[in-house]
């Protein structure tokens, strides 16, 4: 019955999380697209009230005119708007996607022996390190590099390091598919973190100052601007990590972090593409269309270089080969009872009596009748299952549950 619930927790919170994470990356997307397309005004009037840039927009059968001012207006409205929520929000309901996801179950999920054999409290310690330690070494990057000449670059180049080092550790220390989000959620940690210490703390300085009548410091919209731009350069390779737990052909890879590190820049590339072509369009920027095309390479690359070799057929455990021989020289597919010995061994285990992982059951003929085709999808084509191959199924097993749900998954 637990496993019942959590099934609807992580259904309900991930509802919530994407439907916040589109608001999120939705306002920070055109926000930056506006201030790529801003112009300056021609009216002397918006010129004299501060205003650095305007836009003209139609959208939904209406005209839009936004405008920036250079600083900030001279009075600043009761009815501000302030976008925040959206950022914290996507943070806390991922939080908790993530909490019951994989780290109340932390044996199953997060921890694969095969690479540290620790307890569930010490994995859930180290992960959430992850989050902490990326966001100050990022931090203390930009504090530290941010004002130098040439400074961008130097940071862009030092929290690609620290990504890089991140996603090894995260892929030897935790089960694929955790480290992989891992990755994601600490990145997705410092963007909200950015909005929450930076930039929130920094419009309500200026927005006070405005309002008790004291010159604004124009730095602290610049540090906002800065990391707004670190985040939107993140967003697509954290959006990366979160889908690929649907894929398990990237993090069950035998070089899964370098597949996690070349999608990530890839996704780093292709959105710097966008971020400049909006400038181009206005004669601002160099052209963009190398960033997007070497975007589109490294993702080739990575397709071509991952494509699997043709598999050997491998050996069955002594205990099934007889039968499966016998059917083989029958030219029939494997029965039931050859499936569902590979089965009791691989699989009862969470899907028996005992537990029922996601509410299946495979210990009797009609519960894998009634999920044979989940279990051929799961074992055979998508090789999710066993969850980090826990139960040690072997390449032999997998291909005698492809034949026999190709042979039409007989039950006699």
């Amino acid at each position: 019955m637990e496993s019942y619930y959590l099934d609807w927790a992580n259904l309900l919170l991930r509802w919530v999380h994407v439907i916040t994470a589109i608001a999120w990356i939705g306002s920070s997307f055109y926000f930056v697209f506006l201030d790529s397309s801003l112009v300056k005004p021609d009216s002397k009037e918006l010129q004299d009230l501060g205003v650095g840039g305007e836009l003209w927009a139609v959208h939904g059968g209406g005209f839009y005119n936004p405008q920036k001012y250079t600083v900030a207006p001279r009075v600043v409205p009761e009815n501000l708007h302030w976008f925040y929520w959206e950022s914290y929000s996507t943070w806390l309901s991922g939080f908790a996607l993530f909490t019951v996801s994989y780290l109340w179950s932390a044996g199953t999920y997060l921890i694969d022996k095969s690479l540290m054999d620790w307890s569930s409290g010490a994995a859930i310690g180290v992960a959430l390190s992850f989050l902490v330690v990326f966001w100050i070494a990022y931090d203390l990057i930009c504090q530290a590099f941010g004002k130098r000449k040439n400074g961008d670059a130097i940071v862009g180049a030092l929290i690609f390091l620290v990504v890089c080092l991140a996603s090894w550790l995260a892929c030897h220390w935790f089960a694929g598919r955790a480290a992989f989000l891992l990755v994601g959620a600490m990145i997705a940690t410092a963007m909200s973190a950015n909005v929450f210490f930076w930039i929130i703390p920094g419009q309500r300085t200026t927005v006070k100052d405005l309002r008790e009548g004291r010159p604004v410091d124009p730095v602290h919209g610049q540090r906002a601007k800065q990391r707004s731009v670190h985040n939107t350069y993140f967003t697509l390779p954290v959006l990366f990590s979160m889908l690929s737990n649907h894929y398990s052909f990237t993090y069950t890879h035998a070089s899964n972090w370098v597949v996690l590190i070349l999608m990530m820049l890839a996704g780093a590339l292709i959105r710097q593409f966008f971020v400049m072509r909006h400038g181009f369009k206005l004669g601002r920027n160099g052209h963009p269309w190398p960033y997007a095309l070497v975007g589109v390479a490294v993702i080739v690359g990575v397709i071509v270089w991952m494509q699997p070799a043709p598999r050997v057929a491998a050996a069955l455990p002594a205990s099934t080969a007889t039968s499966v021989a016998a059917a083989g020289a029958a030219g029939a597919a494997p029965g039931v009872a050859e499936v569902q010995q590979v089965l009791q061994q691989r699989c009862v285990l969470c899907h028996g009596p005992t537990a029922q992982m996601k509410n299946v059951r495979l210990d009797s003929i009609a519960d894998l009748r009634q999920h044979a085709q989940g279990v051929y999808q799961q074992v055979v084509v998508t090789r999710v299952m066993p969850m980090n191959n826990a139960t040690q199924i072997t390449e032999a097993e997998r291909e005698l549950i492809g034949r026999w749900f190709n042979g039409g998954a007989k039950t006699q």
